[in-house]
């Protein structure tokens, strides 16, 4: 279930709630039981590591230079 995160208007305390995505414009109150919260706009982080395959050592055909299409 998604988290977002709110910040109560009257106390300044931020908090996260866990919803549905149906209920995520919904009303919050923050634990303080304040009514005046603004949702926040979240930031995902990504971490890890992507790689290409390793190019083939084999010399014939691929991409322009090595197709013979230079001339």
């Amino acid at each position: 279930m998604p988290r977002y995160d709110f910040r109560c208007r009257t106390c300044g305390d931020t908090f996260e709630l866990s919803r549905p995505m149906a209920e995520s414009s919904a009303p919050a109150r923050c634990p303080a039981g304040h009514e005046d919260t603004v949702k926040l706009l979240s930031t995902v982080a990504v971490g890890g590591t992507a790689s290409a395959p390793a190019p083939r050592a084999s010399g014939g055909g691929g991409g322009c230079c090595g197709g013979g299409c230079c001339g």
